[in-house]
């Protein structure tokens, strides 16, 4: 497992955001350090998503700092981002539903050494394994979802944000995915999550920040959670 002693290995600071005229995000301050599970909490439209698009160069315009491995990033172009070790599982999944399983997992370009191979991606999704010759129209949610996750993998990829992974799923997929993050943790990946369901999220995350109009109002470790929880459930709703 990497070192997660060193300094942050994602750093936003002043992190600004537009899609448009509309101005989203207004000066995110958050790190993410190496091997970590960090979750970013808040109600629908706080900005969650949009911060990782944001790192990944895929808004409209931004502005501020954003530092992968101490080089900053804010003026480069998305493609360049990714070749850096960051990859991005959206929340709408964006699989190729006209590819099979293999083909879409053989798309994205493998960015640096150290991705995983497809029978590795196996042993963590052995659904995919089952349907490899399936259309991507043929997959449950939840298949695609592992679909999503594993095309990542591939890549070389350090830092993986991971948005809603769990959206819409059966229990016992998310309680799935929850073993692969743990799995992926164990292996030395960092991520960044963002999810709605705070019972998942407690399971796997080092760390939360909260967010609420575009801004991160909180911060804590998870050996914090229960101070936090009344705190929580002011600002989650929940």
């Amino acid at each position: 497992m990497r070192d997660v002693a060193q300094g942050p290995l994602l750093d936003l600071s002043g992190l600004e955001a537009w899609y448009g005229e509309s101005h989203i995000l207004h000066g995110v301050d958050m790190n993410v350090r190496r091997g970590e599970v960090v979750c970013l909490l808040g109600r629908n439209g706080a900005g969650k998503s949009t911060t990782l698009r944001s790192i990944m160069g895929i808004v409209g315009k931004r502005k501020g700092s954003v530092k992968f491995e101490g080089v900053e990033t804010i003026s480069m172009a998305s493609d360049r981002i990714a070749r850096l070790g960051l990859a991005f599982c959206p929340e709408e999944r964006a699989i190729f539903s006209s590819l099979d399983v293999k083909e879409n997992l053989l798309l994205p370009p493998q960015v640096k050494p150290g991705g995983l191979s497809l029978d590795q991606i196996f042993e963590l999704f052995p659904n995919l394994k089952e349907r490899l010759s399936s259309q991507g129209t043929k997959l449950s949610g939840g298949e695609q979802q592992m679909l999503a996750i594993g095309r990542i993998l591939r890549t070389g990829a350090q830092l993986l944000l991971l948005d809603e992974p769990t959206e819409g799923l059966a229990p016992v997929i998310i309680q799935q995915i929850g073993v692969t993050i743990r799995k992926l943790k164990e292996q030395g990946f960092t991520i960044l999550l963002v999810e709605q369901n705070f019972r998942f999220a407690a399971t796997l995350a080092d760390r939360y920040y909260v967010m609420e109009h575009g801004k991160i109002i909180d911060s804590f470790a998870n050996s914090e959670l229960e101070a936090n929880m009344e705190k929580l459930h002011d600002y989650l709703g929940v």
